[in-house]
């Protein structure tokens, strides 16, 4: 049983049908989406990805070239691939489909509940990411004015002629701050100054990077620290024409929310209409919680893509936690082509 059927319960999906197992009678994708595409098809529409399409691709199929300008794909491109290749390796994904709960079952088992009825699996491989489950830290106050998470950004002409203040040093900040700031008088809040990659680097040295850092692990070598030491904002195209604009700037963390914005340390506020917090995201895992097998962390602790604690479980997508760069299209392969193998010799 894969559930979850974005780019991660497909690149599972190839590899398991690789390894001979038939679609639809060895193995099924559960869902939860009627369309496909993953969270690419709930992404504003003007994201793009951090690599060219040579390089943002799942195993087996390149993901067919970006023509439409010079800059990197843009999201409805990934789900237009995603949903052909779905097709192409006849993965037969049932949409619809809601998992409530994975239990542990009998004779060995692990049994699925679903809206759609129960399911009895040898082993369930759990791939429904994070995009459901946007978090947004708390702070003293309140805020009396409008509140988003990028989760349900769409797009920059929403915020035309207001003052928005946008929180988080990361990928999705820097790019819908280049977006908004162009029709917007924004703000941008961080916990500490963000780091930008050099122009030259993308995706794909980043998993590049991020593979190296794991095989001088595995050999006992000494930590590189992967890609922490670069930066952590991509230069796509349209974060450099900001900071040819002069607007990459940010302030530190504050301190309070107030009713019309926020407050810094230094007893200084800031007066906006919106806020977008661009502050990440927390893995889908309620699922599992009857397993009883999170740590303090929230996390599962694993082993490769298997928990640790219970083998017939596995985990891949959701981020280095469960493979190197293993929640990016490029990266998530390597940890399924694993994972297959596990489950294909599994006795």
């Amino acid at each position: 049983m894969v559930i979850g059927g974005g780019q991660a319960g497909l690149a599972t999906g190839f590899y398991l049908r690789r390894a001979g197992l038939v679609p639809g009678e060895d193995f099924v994708i559960l869902d939860a989406a009627e369309q496909p595409g993953g969270t690419w098809a709930r992404m504003w529409p003007t994201l793009r990805t951090f690599s060219p399409t040579q390089h943002s691709s799942l195993p087996g199929w390149m993901m067919p070239a970006w023509t439409a300008d010079d800059g990197y794909p843009l999201a409805a491109h990934v789900v237009d691939y995603l949903t052909r290749y779905e097709a192409r390796y006849q993965l037969s994904v049932l949409r619809g489909v809601r998992v409530s709960s994975v239990r542990y079952g009998d004779r060995g088992r692990l049994a699925v509940s679903t809206d759609h009825g129960n399911w009895i699996a040898e082993h369930v491989v759990s791939a429904t990411g994070t995009w459901s489950r946007p978090f947004v830290p708390t702070y003293p106050g309140r805020f009396g004015g409008r509140q988003l998470h990028t989760a349900q950004y769409r797009q920059a002409v929403d915020f035309a002629g207001e003052r928005v203040m946008i929180v988080g040093g990361g990928n999705s900040a820097a790019q819908i701050l280049a977006e908004v700031s162009e029709v917007a008088d924004t703000t941008w809040a961080t916990l500490r100054p963000p780091r930008f990659l050099p122009d030259d680097v993308d995706g794909r040295a980043l998993f590049e990077i991020a593979t190296k850092r794991r095989r001088m692990r595995e050999s006992g070598g000494p930590d590189t620290g992967g890609v922490a030491g670069l930066g952590d904002i991509v230069m796509v195209d349209s974060v450099r024409a900001a900071r040819d604009r002069d607007v990459l700037h940010a302030r530190g963390p504050f301190e309070r929310l107030t009713e019309y914005g926020a407050r810094w340390p230094d007893g200084s506020q800031l007066t906006v209409d919106t806020i977008i917090w661009c502050t990440g995201f927390r893995p889908a895992l309620h699922h599992l919680a009857p397993l009883a097998l999170r740590a303090p962390d929230g996390l599962i602790p694993t082993e490769g893509t298997q928990a640790a604690k219970e083998p017939r479980l596995h985990l891949v997508g959701y981020g280095d936690w469960t493979g190197p760069a293993s929640a990016t299209l490029i990266g998530v392969g390597q940890s399924a082509r694993a994972l297959a193998v596990r489950i294909t010799e599994a006795p």
